[in-house]
């Protein structure tokens, strides 16, 4: 029986009911335009071992370029201008979270060079010094992965507002620092070879632990979240400036206590 209902008595699979043979040029329309479209590719999500192979990369980029400017004994005025250049990457790689590799190993790069200028001339003074600052580098990493897994520390919102806060002053006291330092010789003795400066110092190495507990909570929430891929290179990123962090004030602190040769 025909149906009265106009949406009905359009429909193909009525006519088929009622020995409608369809043309073939109503198959090749239904054949160019499916009832269903093919869903997208899923995007490849961030796993631990993207940020360890982009963390492989910007930091053996930064160790390279610093090896070879402790080979060719770059000067540290070079140093300087290469610093000032890896400081400005590194500050809109941070500000803007940006995923992009010319940009993170460019500061890689141009910070090595720095690293590698200034840990000869460290080396130059404190014979074996580097080798130390290495290992406690070394050392501190694993202690504060080691404290993250077993959840000694966790890493809650009061946590983060706390070691922002802290890195915020200690900039701060650094400017103060730097600005004394025009008027009074060593400034507010923030870093000089004294008591205050020992404190500051290892003050310093703290919250750069800190600042690496952040990291592998990024990592951890990023990978959790399904973060896209790309993101591996801004956590590789976070990781990369907190140890040289810690390995430069390690270094200096290092050199408080070593004899001169």
């Amino acid at each position: 029986m025909e149906s009265k209902n106009p949406v009905f008595s359009r429909s193909p699979y009525t006519h088929q009911q009622q020995g409608w043979t369809p043309s073939p040029e109503h198959l090749q329309g239904m054949y160019d335009n499916p009832a269903y479209a093919p869903a997208p590719p899923a995007a490849k999500t961030m796993t631990i071992d993207d940020v360890v192979v982009r963390g492989f990369m910007t930091l053996g980029t930064l160790v390279v370029a610093g090896a070879a400017s402790w080979y060719f004994e770059v000067g540290m005025g070079v140093a300087a201008i290469s610093a000032l250049i890896g400081v400005v990457l590194g500050l809109i790689a941070s500000f803007k979270q940006s995923t992009n590799p010319a940009l993170i190993l460019g500061y890689a790069l141009f910070y090595g060079v720095f690293v590698g200028a200034l840990s000869r001339m460290y080396e130059s003074f404190f014979n074996g010094i580097v080798l130390q600052a290495v290992i406690g580098t070394a050392l501190a990493f694993a202690a504060v992965l080691t404290v993250y897994s077993l959840r000694i520390v966790r890493v809650t919102p009061k946590f983060t507002k706390f070691v922002i806060a802290a890195a915020i002053g200690a900039l701060a006291l650094v400017l103060v620092n730097l600005v004394a330092g025009f008027f009074v010789d060593g400034g507010i003795g923030l870093r000089t070879d004294s008591p205050l400066g020992w404190i500051f110092s290892a003050a310093m190495i703290l919250l750069g632990t800190f600042f690496l507990l952040l990291d592998f909570d990024d990592i951890e929430r990023g990978v959790k979240a399904g973060a896209p891929e790309k993101y591996s290179w801004q956590c590789a990123f976070g990781l990369t400036l907190s140890l040289v962090w810690i390995y430069l004030e390690v270094l200096r602190f290092i050199s408080y206590f070593s004899g001169d040769d």
